[in-house]
């Protein structure tokens, strides 16, 4: 009884911590593009490109349009 119980509790956690505007971004390090002291990023799956500073991915999707949803 206590095993899915702390299986209902850890699905619900995520749930409420996850960060839902970039839940479907796959945010991938171009280490050939950093320059400056930047990180360059790029989502596999809306295709947008970043440059962060403290090396990072960025917590936002950037794309103009929203991603697809899988």
């Amino acid at each position: 009884m206590i095993f899915p119980l702390g299986f209902v509790i850890a699905f619900v956690l995520i749930l409420i911590f996850s960060n839902r505007r970039t839940r479907q971004c796959k945010w991938r390090a171009d280490r050939r593009r950093d320059a400056n002291g930047q990180s360059c990023y790029r989502c596999m799956v809306c295709g947008a490109e970043s440059f962060t500073s403290d090396g990072r991915p960025p917590k936002d999707c950037l794309a103009k349009t929203p991603p697809p949803s899988l």
